[in-house]
């Protein structure tokens, strides 16, 4: 029972490089020298560690509060193995820039590889807060609450040996085998629809041929008259191509929910999303919080580019790329929306990061 423990903090361990890594590449911040940010991202990507961190000290000692680079030298850091110092750079960077959800989510995993798992399960919460879709943060999150309760099950044990709890860690077991080093970090492409199979074909059956008449004597026929030719078939009228129309009303939903974010119309903005959309948490407390985030900026900036409609019926998924500025603040990220249609309208049933 005791060999439970080690599988779950392994897994943590595990996907702690890809978490960081995943997490870097989805904040991108507009600065003049971009050039320098993409250099980092391909040392990190190519294991120079050392490298990386030269030249990211070399970016800040310019540019001390630039928050990608701030970003990718933790990540440098946590590689190297220079675990404090990682943690000290990401907390600084939830404290600076508690809007981005990816400096929390790092600091859980690196809490977690310490074994403070009350610490991660904290941080998480904060990206949860920060961004309700960010679905790395809740399968790390269900990891730091099955290694709590792997911890509780096995302290149970140890004071009374006859607890029923055996069959709770034989479930963890199950749910967390030992090899298990990959996590889901994007939604992955639906699956295609099977081609129909055409019907085999039935052939028809033999007509019975008609006995022959017997036959009669006639009188010689009379003229017959020719018939008139038969009236060409009407035309089959094309149909129409909706979807093209619901592209178009989708993509028009989609710059009114940008342009109210832009102008801090709240009205406008909730009125972009689904009335039972609620962000994980009641609606009352979702709309409360993006009031607060958005009502406190000076000024915002919401553009998007690249729209990619896929509609099925009433519903269509919605992926595109986004470029978002508040005050200092400049991320670039992809975004996935599920939409639904509402009478004339399409309504946000469902917002994620990630293309």
């Amino acid at each position: 029972m005791q060999a439970v423990a080690p599988h779950i903090g392994l897994r943590l361990t595990a996907i702690a490089a890809k978490c960081l890594a995943v997490a870097a590449l989805s904040l991108t911040a507009l600065s003049v020298r971009a050039d320098d940010i993409v250099d980092v991202q391909k040392l990190l990507a190519a294991g120079k560690n050392a490298e990386a961190l030269q030249k990211a000290d070399q970016f800040l000692a310019s540019k001390p509060r630039d928050p990608m680079m701030r970003f990718l030298r933790g990540i440098s850091l946590s590689q190297a193995g220079r675990t404090p110092e990682a943690i000290t750079t990401f907390t600084k960077l939830t404290e600076d820039f508690p809007e981005l959800p990816e400096p929390f989510n790092n600091l859980a995993v690196l809490y977690a590889q310490q074994g403070q798992y009350d610490k991660a399960r904290t941080a998480l919460e904060m990206a949860i807060r920060t961004n309700p879709s960010y679905a790395t943060a809740y399968e790390n999150l269900g990891d730091v609450y099955a290694k709590l309760a792997s911890q509780a099950y096995s302290k149970a044990l140890q004071i009374d040996t006859r607890s029923q709890v055996a069959p709770k860690l034989a479930m963890i077991r199950d749910l967390f085998p030992k090899e298990r080093n990959s996590i889901t970090t994007a939604s992955a492409a639906p699956t295609p629809a099977p081609a129909p199979v055409a019907p085999a074909p039935v052939a028809a059956p033999k007509p019975t041929p008609a006995p022959a008449p017997a036959p009669v004597a006639t009188p010689a026929p009379a003229p017959v008259a020719k018939p008139a030719p038969a009236p060409a078939p009407a035309p089959v009228a094309e149909p129409k191509n909706d979807n093209a129309a619901q592209e178009r009303e989708i993509e028009s939903s989609l710059k009114a929910w940008a342009s109210a974010w832009s102008k801090q119309d709240m009205d406008g903005y909730f009125a972009a999303y689904t009335k039972d959309f609620n962000g994980g948490k009641t609606r009352k407390v979702w709309e409360q919080e993006r009031r607060d985030r958005i009502t406190s900026k000076r000024s915002i900036s919401v553009k998007i580019s690249g729209v990619k409609v896929d509609v099925s019926g009433s519903k269509a998924t919605v992926r595109f790329h986004q470029d978002y500025k508040a005050d200092s603040l400049s991320v670039s990220s992809g975004k996935r929306l599920e939409m639904v249609r509402s009478g004339s309208n399409w309504l946000i049933a469902k917002e994620s990061a990630g293309s």
